[in-house]
Parts: C-alpha cells; structure tokens; sequence
C-alpha cells in the first residue's frame, strides 16, 4: 500500500477542474455510476440523498461530500437543492484531458483504467469519509464557491485562481484528515527530496535540528534515517554537495574566491580553503589554475 509521500513522487497534487457549477435543480435522480475523478459537493440548499455500495446518507444544507474514483453511486436531489459542485482531479495525470466525468449507467470502468485517478483511502494511514466535516467549515465553503465562481468565468487568470482554490481545498481536506497518521508515519517516509532542499540551501547555515525539523523527525532519528538512505551522515553529505558545487564555480565562473565560499555555506575564505585543500587535494585557486591549464593543452 503507497503512502502519500510515494504517490507524490510520481503523481504530485496539481488539479485540474474538468466541470463546475453551482447546479441549482429542482428533484432530481443521477443514476448509478463510477468515477473516474473526484466530485466534491457543497450541500448550499436542500437535502441530497447520496447512496454509495448500496448505503443511503441523505446531506442537509451546510454539509460536504467528497466521491472518490471508482466509487458507485447514485445522486438524488430529494427536495428543491442548489449543490456547487467540482468534478477534478486531485493528482497529475499526463492524459487528464482524454478523462471526463462518468454518465448515469457508467459502471464498468475497465477500458479507461489508465485515466482513474488514484484514490486517498487507498494510501497508507489517509480516510477521508464522503461525509466530511472541515476543521474550518468556513473558509472551507468560501474557497470553494470561489472555485467554482472563478472556474465558470472561463477566462485564463480566473481558471489560475480556480486551481489555486482546488489546491488550496485538498490541502486542507489532507491536513485534517491525515495531518495525525502522516506525522506518526515519518521514520517510514522517504527523503529523496532532501537533496534538492539542501542544494537550495547551500549558502546558508543549516543545522541537524533543522533538517530533522523539515523532515518531521527527531534529530536521533533523522541522522539514523538519513545515513540509511544516503550513505552518510547528513553533515557529510552536505559538505559534499557544498564542495561540488564550489568545484563547479571555480571552474564554469570568474567569482572570486571569497564570493564562491559565500555561496557554497563557508563561514569565510579560511575556512573554505582549508576544508578544500583537505578534501580535493589543492587550495581553490590552485584548483582553478591547473584544470583551466588542463583544458587549454587539451
């Protein structure tokens, strides 16, 4: 079973909003089907009676249902309702626009398995129930009716803060529903984006409490995790991509010596010319003469 660190390896979260409405009807009936997305709804007005595998929960005003790919169901407005909608996909998915929402009698899903999206309550410690209940029903209601009013005004800044509220709404459907599960889980997550945030962090003082922080780990744990991973210690690795870097610019720039230990995290010139001479061989500078040299005779 993934975890949500896993799937977000290979599919992060970026929406895409395929229909939206405010959908003010009077008594109606959607016939069973499955989705290939997820339809999030806002029960605006009205009683919604949702019937998912054959159990019935009927939704008053002021209440959330998320449906999940796959899941079959039908819809019945049982009373005069106004339900904004969003049928969307939560994960990127290279062929997002072959997918579209399912119709009524829609069931068997087997010939467009390569557009289901993946579901939340198949990862690892993540439920969100189809009746959820936002820790903050208020901002919650108000950044969806804002995804909805910007998505069917149909100009490209409005369809941009759409997705913005899309991305903004599964944050926080993850952070209350998996916020507990995911910080318990960590020793198991992976930390294979670590080195990109060190290389973006290589001019700056970066201490074991801080990557452990990031990593939501303890500092004991982290370095145990780390080592497991990469190697190494994390001090060592990092000093590792510091001196790589600092080769890279001695010999791709003219920085002068001192700006180049200023962006690779040295405290000044002394300290970078020592630790480079114990670890490369030669002092920076005679570094940059002899592969320069090297390459003229070439």
């Amino acid at each position: 079973m993934l975890t949500l660190t896993e799937l977000l390896d290979s599919s992060p979260v970026l929406p895409y909003i395929r229909e939206s409405d405010f959908a003010v009807r009077l008594p109606w009936f959607m016939h069973e089907r499955r989705l290939l997305d997820y339809l999030l709804i806002y029960i605006q007005e009205g009683t919604l009676r949702v019937t998912e595998e054959g159990v019935a929960t009927d939704y008053q005003a002021g209440e959330f249902c998320l449906l999940q790919p796959g899941t079959l169901h039908t819809l019945e407005g049982l009373t005069h309702t106004i339900t904004p909608f969003a049928h969307l996909d939560f994960f990127y998915h290279s062929q997002r626009k072959e997918s579209f929402p399912t119709k009524a009698g829609q069931t068997d899903l087997t010939a467009y398995l390569h557009l289901l999206q993946p579901r939340i309550n198949d990862l690892s410690g993540l439920r969100i129930p189809s009746r959820f209940k936002p820790r903050d029903p208020f901002r919650f209601k108000d950044t969806m009716l804002r995804m909805v009013e910007c998505w069917n005004r149909h100009d490209p800044l409005n369809r941009l803060e759409a997705q913005s509220c899309a991305t903004e709404l599964i944050i926080m459907l993850l952070q209350d529903h998996a916020e507990r599960s995911l910080n318990t889980a960590t020793s198991d997550t992976s930390l294979k984006w670590m080195t990109a945030y060190l290389h973006m962090h290589l001019a700056e003082s970066i201490t074991i409490e801080e990557m452990a922080s990031r990593a939501n780990l303890s500092p004991s744990r982290f370095r145990t995790v780390f080592k497991q991973q990469f190697g190494q210690p994390p001090h060592q690795y990092l000093l590792q991509l510091r001196l790589r870097h600092a080769c890279e610019l001695l010999l791709q720039t003219k920085y002068p010596l001192h700006t180049i230990a200023e962006y690779c995290g040295f405290a000044d010139l002394h300290h970078f010319s020592k630790i480079f001479r114990k670890h490369i061989g030669d002092a920076p500078g005679a570094y940059r003469k002899a592969r320069q040299q090297a390459i003229i005779f070439l």
